[in-house]
């Protein structure tokens, strides 16, 4: 088959629509219940709000939209989570085409990133590193567009979808410095004709952020807190300041090892120049390199631990920068080498995480939340009259509930808030000794989990 302009469009979108249909079947197939982060996301849309306990609202709001469509089916969440997954490659597609004269080289630009475990393997759950992958790369090609054609209209969505990105998830920020540095580079080499065009950005971004800041105000900065706990800020030394930046930079070498080989298919002298008066490849260096940089430095500086999936977007478009780099060495007789390593890539990856599903036990994913949920209901029905309205407990167990259960009642972490008005009933999950001591209902434990069961009784 020639590789020409309309064949390598159906190419791609056959290698999109396989990556959709396989990574929502296999973990639809082989785990009994929903990730963690994925029921913690689902906890939270169950009461939406501008911002929670541990992240900004987006997630919440991408799963409560799929909750009001499909109910309580899991597939629908590994489904949400290739969209964004999909999304992403179109974006980087599209921005591809805009780089590169070969389309091919676009192609290729897309299917090299199967070779980063965080495209494939780590997406079923949805997240909010998942959730970030499309608002940072529409937040990439616009940004391009806007420095290259200088419209009003570009401009507005990178402000959009850079809002909507820190609305996923704060470490967006790091991109929003790189883009802040090429900016401003390229105003200062005189390279983009700045006109204040750029400024109509603001006016999304701050729209889209300031109801999540007001949040914020409200509620102590709780978001920032915890981000803060996770990175172990608490608890700093001085050999932290060297051991958690390297270990991050040996696990990035090591993600980046699948891609890299496939890279090597196409082209094994990796021999290269690079000239920083090429717009194309300095703007490919800033948003691919700089913020994993930055990212360093907060380690180094700050004595930080960077837990690895958070860099899920920021790989994004490292397979148009290797390509640009080596687009001059890239043998296109090679390409069979190359699909033959991409297709046991492609294989590989979603038989691998099968068998870790099935053959790996005492995983979250072998919660029988469904079943649980039923064993209350069950009690709840022999008791009480009203429907179950509110559930507390932790994300898991308490989130969990949440889901499962057919009223699908609103999930608080600790307490029932005094302002919040309903009229059905209430379970607690959590510690067997606590919940001994408020339950004046219905007591018990279940997979050893306490349940007290607070409604109307029915006699």
């Amino acid at each position: 088959m020639a590789l020409n302009k309309k064949n390598l469009r159906n190419l791609f979108y056959i290698f999109l629509t396989a990556h959709l249909i396989t990574w929502v079947a296999i973990p639809s197939l082989t785990n009994n219940n929903l990730p963690l982060d994925t029921i913690e996301a689902l906890a939270w849309g169950s009461n939406l709000d501008w911002g929670f306990n541990k992240h900004p609202p987006m997630s919440a709001f991408a799963v409560e939209i799929f909750y009001q469509i499909f109910g309580a089916k899991d597939w629908a969440y590994y489904l949400l989570s290739q969209i964004c997954v999909i999304v992403s490659f179109f974006v980087v597609f599209k921005f591809a085409e805009d780089i590169f004269k070969n389309k091919i080289f676009c192609l290729l630009s897309v299917l090299l990133l199967e070779g980063i475990y965080f495209h494939n393997f780590t997406t079923p759950e949805f997240n909010v590193n998942v959730c970030l992958m499309p608002f940072w790369s529409l937040t990439v090609l616009y940004l391009w567009k806007g420095i290259k054609d200088n419209k009003i209209m570009d401009w507005l969505l990178v402000g959009l979808f850079a809002g909507l990105g820190f609305l996923s998830k704060y470490l967006f920020i790091y991109l929003g410095l790189a883009m802040d540095i090429f900016i401003i580079y390229m105003i200062y080499k005189k390279k983009f004709n700045f006109n204040f065009k750029c400024f109509f950005s603001i006016i999304p971004f701050f729209i889209v952020l300031l109801p999540h800041l007001i949040w914020l105000t409200e509620n102590n900065y709780v978001t920032i807190t915890y981000g803060l706990h996770r990175t172990g800020a608490e608890d700093v030394n001085i050999l932290n300041h060297i051991k958690h930046p390297l270990i991050f930079l040996g696990k990035q070498i090591g993600i980046l090892i699948p891609f890299l080989l496939m890279l090597l298919f196409l082209n094994n002298k990796f021999k290269f120049k690079i000239s920083f008066k090429d717009d194309k490849l300095l703007f490919l260096i800033v948003i691919n390199i700089i913020p994993i940089a930055l990212v360093f430095l907060t380690s180094m500086i700050m004595g930080v631990k960077i837990r690895t999936m958070w860099m899920t977007p920021f790989y994004l478009f490292f397979g148009v920068l290797m390509i640009y780099i080596f687009q001059s060495q890239i043998n296109l007789n090679k390409l069979k080498g190359f699909a033959t390593v991409f297709v046991i890539l492609f294989i590989f990856s979603p038989f691998a995480y099968a068998y870790v599903s099935i053959s790996k036990t005492n995983k979250r994913t072998d919660y029988p939340g469904k079943e649980i949920a039923d064993l209350v209901q069950s009690r709840w029905n022999k008791n009480f009259s009203n429907e179950i309205s509110i559930v507390v407990g932790d994300e898991w167990y308490g989130g969990n509930l949440s889901y499962h259960l057919k009223s699908r009642p609103n999930w608080f972490l600790k307490e029932v808030p005094k302002e919040f008005d309903f009229d059905g009933g209430v379970v607690y999950t959590g510690n067997t000794d606590i919940l001994k001591e408020i339950c004046p209902g219905v007591f018990g434990s279940i997979n050893r989990q306490g349940i007290c069961m607070i409604g109307k009784n029915n006699y």
